[in-house]
């Protein structure tokens, strides 16, 4: 496809006769009249380059340049200057990083060598920066980060289904982040250019839902004073979440089943449906198997839903991601807070490690966001954070008595200090023991999905296992 090109001048026939020579050169073009209506122009698409005269009414390109550059907008721009404003031009090409500037008329073999290459080197450039992001850590997808083996398997899946149009169930305790798994399939879609519509289930009032999610025309209820769309007609052309799908009415799955089977809504107070081209993709914070069975949803409309689904972990299975997700997350509170923090002290990371993180990643990133606004500056320590946190014995601490010797006659006694993964495993088994070794049952109670579980018990063999073999291989053994 063609690179696109917007052309910035308030002369209609100097525009005309421009846009004219670029679409020569093999280049689409859109215009505008000045700076004001470029930056509408500009809500709509993103061009390759931009061609802009500096003397505009209401505003004129410098004034566009300045509000670009206060976006962070990178695009090139070719300044174009008429009689006597050169030094004006250079101006703008020094201090607000234009491209380059072109005098006037035009000369079509100069623009066509000044446009080929102000597009290859913003592309360069780009590339540049995606290929430092990556190296820089390997473990992020979107605003996901994790480099433990469950998050990366994570990545993968997501990475499969996203350029498909498969309907995806996303499980996941609150505070996993299955909002950013769903943003991250709706961005490595084919869609990623429609919009993105999440709709919280268990916020919306049982009276308004269906309007809510398939809109209404006027007068269908009192107080429906106007036409309103509903998150179908909002999401066209994109990806539609529906979170917490479990707290849905069940009358309304019904009819949100039929939606999603022929592709077609009807507003309340309708008489006619229309088509849909939106990609659903649901989230509950309860394992969905146990939904069906307590009735809290409907079978068949979790099979419609089911058709790829991603089971996210709790924070406290993948702990060894803590380090990169505090990083990235300092990063991003850094810019929100206009603080300068760097890192997290030896200590504080420890105690971060060492917590059982209840409310997952929304809870590490609340007790971040605090530290970060009180540091201010440099490195995190332990006086930055709330009291509950700071005060957590180290999972490390020495003399700490293994949590695997206190399991006695089904209760699982803790002491303090035991380490976490030792308190982890110690608890599955006594819960696959309660259960006569089933596995799937023992998954359910605890919330777990049935991969995640299997993962879980073969990463607690593996030690054990080469530990016996580095034993069978000793000369003691002999």
């Amino acid at each position: 496809m063609s690179s696109h090109i917007l052309i910035v001048d308030d002369d209609a026939g100097q525009r005309s006769d421009l846009a004219e020579l670029v679409e020569s050169l093999g280049y689409r073009v859109t215009v505008a009249a000045d700076g004001r209506e470029a930056l509408g122009k500009l809500a709509g698409f993103t061009p390759n380059a931009i061609l802009t005269d500096l003397v505009m009414p209401r505003m004129d390109g410098m004034a566009l340049l300045k509000e670009l550059a206060r976006r962070g907008d990178r695009t090139p721009a070719i300044v174009l200057t008429g009689f006597g404003s050169p030094d004006q031009a250079i101006s703008v090409v020094h201090d607000l990083k234009a491209y380059w500037f072109l005098e006037k008329p035009v000369q079509p073999g100069v623009l066509r060598t000044l446009l080929e290459r102000a597009i290859q080197q913003h592309q360069l450039v780009a590339e540049t920066e995606r290929l430092n992001r990556q190296l820089s850590y390997q473990g992020v997808l979107g605003d996901l980060v994790g480099e433990s083996p469950c998050m990366q398997e994570i990545f993968s899946l997501i990475r499969q289904v996203a350029p498909t149009t498969a309907s995806v169930l996303i499980s996941g305790e609150s505070g996993t982040g299955k909002e950013l798994v769903a943003r991250a399939i709706h961005s490595l879609s084919p869609r990623s250019g429609g919009p993105f519509v999440a709709v919280n289930c268990a916020a919306l009032p049982e009276s308004l839902m269906e309007s809510e999610l398939f809109g209404h025309e006027k007068g269908a209820y009192t107080g429906a004073v106007e036409r309103r769309a509903g998150c179908f007609e909002q999401a066209q052309g994109g990806t539609l979440l529906l979170d917490e799908i479990g707290e849905m009415p069940i009358g309304t799955q019904a009819k949100l089943l039929r939606v999603i089977e022929e592709s077609k809504v009807r507003r309340l107070g309708g008489t006619h449906d229309f088509p849909i081209a939106v990609r659903v993709l649901a989230a509950t914070n309860r394992p969905p198997d146990k939904a069906v069975r307590d009735k809290l949803l409907r079978e068949d409309l979790f099979y419609r839903l089911n058709v790829f689904h991603l089971c996210l972990p709790p924070l406290r299975e993948r702990l060894q991601d803590i380090p990169a997700m505090a990083g990235a997350l300092i990063r991003d509170l850094n810019k929100k807070h206009g603080c300068r923090v760097t890192n997290l002290g030896p200590e504080v990371l420890q105690r971060l490690e060492a917590g059982s993180w209840p409310g997952n990643v929304r809870e590490l990133r609340n007790v971040i966001e605090r530290a970060v606004i009180i540091a201010g500056e440099g490195e995190i320590q332990l006086r930055h954070l709330p009291g509950a946190v700071a005060t957590l014995k180290s999972a490390t601490q020495p003399g700490a008595q293994s949590a695997a010797q206190l399991a006695q006659d089904g209760v699982l006694l803790l002491r303090a200090g035991s380490r976490m993964s030792e308190v982890e495993e110690a608890y599955l088994k006594l819960t696959l023991k309660h259960t006569g070794n089933n596995r799937r049952e023992a998954a359910e109670l605890l919330g777990l999905c049935l991969r995640t579980l299997h993962n879980k018990l073969r990463e607690y063999e593996s030690p054990k296992a080469m530990s016996a073999a580095a034993a069978a291989s000793s000369p003691e053994a002999d």
